[in-house]
């Protein structure tokens, strides 16, 4: 069984977006923004954004973080985003999900300019993605293709089940493996008899949020075994969907929570980013 660790290629990746800002600064005499907006008192959601602020600080970013009362308006948080839209120094926006029932989620995600989307959750984005075509993908699931790659697995041809359907990782997670010429299966919570459908799978893709859901007899030898669910136990421990314990003993990679695809996350979203500005520079020349 070997890891796949995605500490050490988020690493990798950072330097490269590192020299990528550079070398960004000595050509457009800017440097790329990300502006993250960050609604209410999550502690998870606080967590996320701090290690994102972080990263940001580490390669070169200007980043800027709009933090709101859970009690927002629509109209005050629809205000904020057309501001960034319009704001040259702001190359990426990121909306920090899950947002408060108040807000309508679907509107605020399709108010972002897609050339500033890089959470990929615009639907223009998902299209491009849907249909091949280039454009900007969810950062999970494009972290979990780099890790593939990195390890030099290829899907092509492979029989790979996703179990999750979601539309941030468990759709485009189906969509990239389907573009890399992959069998994609998808299962979630409607699915009968969810043993039968992992147990055929070369790779299998968890990401649901529940601790131990898939377990040894639910794989079969020397599958691959990606997982990116992360939670949090009674005892505080971060552990993922899958029973690494026994599980690992089966498998022949497998990610480990923390520290699989958890930091590929943070890794594409500056990636994504640096991607972003350059577009955008690009547009300014016009």
């Amino acid at each position: 069984m070997q890891i796949l660790d995605g500490k050490a290629l988020s690493q990798k990746i950072e330097e490269e977006v590192k020299k990528g800002v550079k070398e960004f600064k000595i050509s457009t005499g800017s440097v790329p923004g990300l502006a993250v907006v960050l609604v209410g008192h999550d502690a998870a959601s606080q967590a996320y954004v701090s290690m994102k602020k972080k990263a940001c600080d580490r390669v070169g970013f200007y980043s800027v973080t709009h933090e709101m009362p859970e009690d927002i308006s629509q109209e005050a948080i629809e205000n904020t985003i057309t501001m960034m839209n319009k704001n040259p120094n702001i190359d990426g926006i990121l909306i920090q999900l899950p947002l408060p029932a108040q807000i309508d989620t679907t509107k605020i995600l399709e108010l972002v300019d897609p050339s500033k989307d890089v959470d990929g959750f615009h639907p223009y984005n998902v299209g491009r993605l849907t249909t091949g075509l280039d454009g900007f993908v969810p950062c999970t699931p494009l972290g979990v293709m780099e890790l593939l790659k990195e390890y030099n697995i290829d899907v092509k041809g492979k029989n790979c089940v996703v179990v999750g359907a979601s539309n941030i990782v468990g759709k485009p997670m189906a969509s990239l493996l389907l573009n890399a010429n992959a069998t994609v299966e998808i299962c979630h919570i409607f699915t009968d008899d969810l043993t039968k459908h992992t147990l055929g799978a070369d790779i299998l893709f968890v990401g649901v949020g529940v601790i131990n859901l898939i377990k040894e007899n639910m794989v079969k030898q020397d599958a691959i075994i990606i997982d990116i669910g992360i939670n949090r136990t009674e005892s505080g421990k971060l552990v993922g969907d899958v029973d690494y314990e026994n599980v690992s003993q089966k498998c022949s990679y497998i990610t480990p929570v923390p520290g699989g695809v958890g930091p590929m996350t943070i890794a594409m979203l500056l990636s994504n980013s640096l991607k972003a500005a350059k577009i955008n520079a690009k547009e300014k020349i016009k």
